[in-house]
């Protein structure tokens, strides 16, 4: 199936009488006869579901759907793209272990790795995307464990060359780790450029429509956990606290790691999503194909808009042809990026907030990457907790707005910028 069919049909098929559309099983247990059948469930031995903590039908429906727009062998989802960013890393590293992440990433997961998971006596090392292949390479520690990096920057907007950092972390033996939420499966499939594990924040175009908190994680099934098994004990060698098994063994390198992330971190940590968000996230999955190509429509027309326009003082925007990453854009998503456009108001700070005091259609939310447009300053929001040396590093500087293009007609959106840039 083509990748605009896969949001509609994929991750579930009624059978005769059955519902249309995926059902809701809202329910925190599932009833067995005999005890010896819901010991198989916790023995890992069969196929089931005894508790929603670990794993839901309806849940199950939508991680399936998801995994097959990334081209994955095995998916799960979580309570929130924060979930998903940690249980990726945390499924592979632990105290005493390193993982090499892009500085431009997220300020909410950079926070995540930079202070509490430093707490859990996991050590990072952020570089620059564009850094050298010598500088990439010095990053690397006998310890490391993954590689972490975004398609597209929230809200830098920098591409990242996936290609090349999945080589560095594969001459090392170790995975790449993508977060996709503003590219997609639509405008990027990460796994087909060398990704291992690809997550996303579902809060966001996913779901669409700024109704649902939510995460997901798909395993590429094609990093070989056994070829570098000294670095990833817990995947190749028993586990203890199910009875000795090897998930290697059991699952294959395409079930392994999204098994062991479900039956130990989900158990013990508890981040699942509810399955009535799961049927929401699945609604808004079913018209991805359809509204990503209107987002990304309007975000370049609203780019272009803004690069001819006398109160910039500068904008970053991929679909651009002057854009630093135009040529990387056009290599990973030759379709278009995403409708996320990162500009600064001449002025600086004080002049990007009065210019977003006075937007009538766009609204100031947290939110971004939905139906409605939305404008955020991440310097005094969602970045906030960074020093200004870390607000750099992200390539957050702090004149800069971030614009996130909804779906309403782009007339209306860039008569919205017009007015309120003082034309």
């Amino acid at each position: 199936m083509k990748t605009g069919t896969k949001c509609i049909e994929g991750g579930y098929m009624p059978g005769n009488g059955e519902p249309r559309q995926v059902p809701i099983i809202q329910s925190t247990t599932f009833k067995y006869d005999t005890s010896a059948d819901m010991g198989k469930l916790f023995d890992l031995e069969a196929e089931g579901y005894f508790y929603t903590r670990l794993q839901n039908p309806t849940n199950d429906f939508v991680a399936k759907k998801i995994t097959a727009l990334e081209g994955g062998t095995a998916g799960m989802l979580t309570s929130s793209g924060q979930a998903a960013s940690f249980f990726s890393v945390f499924n592979l590293a632990s105290n005493g272990d390193h993982v090499v992440a892009s500085a431009s990433i997220y300020g909410g997961t950079f926070n995540l790795f930079n202070v509490t998971m430093k707490r859990m006596g996991i050590d990072f090392t952020f570089v620059e995307p564009d850094c050298t292949d010598e500088e990439l390479e010095a990053a690397f520690r006998p310890n490391t464990k993954a590689v972490f990096g975004e398609t597209i920057a929230n809200p830098s907007l920098v591409v990242l060359d996936i290609e090349r950092f999945a080589k560095a972390a594969h001459d090392h033996g170790v995975p790449l780790i993508i977060d996709n939420t503003f590219a997609t499966p639509i405008n990027c499939r990460p796994i087909e450029w060398g990704a291992d594990i690809v997550i996303h924040s579902t809060t966001k175009y996913m779901d669409g429509h700024d109704a649902t908190v939510g995460g997901a994680i798909v395993d590429s099934g094609k990093f070989d956990w056994n070829a570098h098994s000294d670095k990833f004990p817990s995947l190749t060698t028993p586990d203890e606290s199910y009875h000795g098994i090897t998930y290697t063994e059991r699952f294959g390198l395409e079930g392994a790691f999204i098994t062991k992330a479900t039956a130990q971190l989900m158990r013990d940590l508890g981040s699942i999503p509810s399955p009535m968000n799961c049927y929401i996230l699945n609604l808004g999955l079913e018209s991805l194909d359809v509204r990503m190509k209107r987002h990304t429509e309007n975000g370049q027309k609203v780019a272009e808009f803004l690069a001819g326009n006398k109160n910039v003082s500068w904008i970053h925007y991929p679909g651009l042809e002057g854009d630093r990453y135009h040529a990387l854009a056009q290599k990973y998503m030759p379709n278009g990026t995403c409708g996320v456009v990162s500009f600064g108001v001449k002025g600086g700070r004080a002049a990007a907030e009065e210019f977003m005091k006075k937007l009538r259609l766009a609204i100031i939310a947290t939110h971004v990457a939905d139906a409605r447009t939305c404008v955020l300053h991440p310097a005094s929001s969602t970045h906030r907790q960074l020093s200004d040396a870390e607000l750099e590093a992200c390539g957050v500087l702090p004149d800069m707005v971030r614009f996130s293009c909804g779906l309403e007609d782009s007339e209306d959106i860039i008569g919205d910028l017009r007015q309120a840039l003082g034309e």
